[in-house]
C-alpha cells in the first residue's frame, strides 16, 4: 500500500533497525519505546489489523512465533514479554498495519486503564 508507513519500512524506502526477519514478517524497533524493550513484528504483505489477520490464521502464527523469537533474541523470553495488537478507535491505533507489539526487559505496569 503506497501511503503505508510499516509497507514502506519493509520496502526499505523508510530506515528501521531490525531485529528478526522470516519470509512472511519484519521485526523492528519502535522509535517511540514504551518499556526496554519494545519491538514491532509485521506482515510484509498489507494486512490493516488484528480483524483482518484473523482470516489467516497461518500469518497469524507465524508473527506470534516471530514475537517468541524476538523475546529470544532480546533475551527477555525467561523473564517475561508482553505481546498487544491495536485494533480500532478505542485501542488508539495510529498504523493502519497490522502489528504485534513485544514488550518488556522490565516490570510492566498493570494492564488497562
Amino acid at each position: 500500500m503506497a501511503d503505508c508507513l510499516f509497507c514502506k519500512i519493509i520496502a526499505g524506502d523508510i530506515p528501521s533497525t531490525g531485529v528478526h526477519e522470516t519470509d512472511t514478517t519484519y521485526a523492528f524497533r519502535d522509535i517511540n519505546p514504551q518499556s526496554r524493550v519494545h519491538v514491532l513484528v509485521v506482515p510484509k504483505n498489507h494486512h490493516e489489523d488484528a480483524n483482518e489477520l484473523a482470516n489467516h490464521p497461518n500469518l497469524l502464527a507465524a508473527l506470534l512465533k516471530a514475537g517468541v523469537e524476538v523475546a529470544d533474541i532480546e533475551g527477555i523470553k525467561d523473564s517475561g514479554y508482553r505481546f498487544v495488537f491495536n485494533t480500532g478507535d478505542d485501542a488508539c491505533r495510529t498504523v493502519f498495519h497490522a502489528h504485534l507489539h513485544v514488550l518488556g526487559g522490565e516490570q510492566l505496569t498493570d494492564f488497562g486503564r
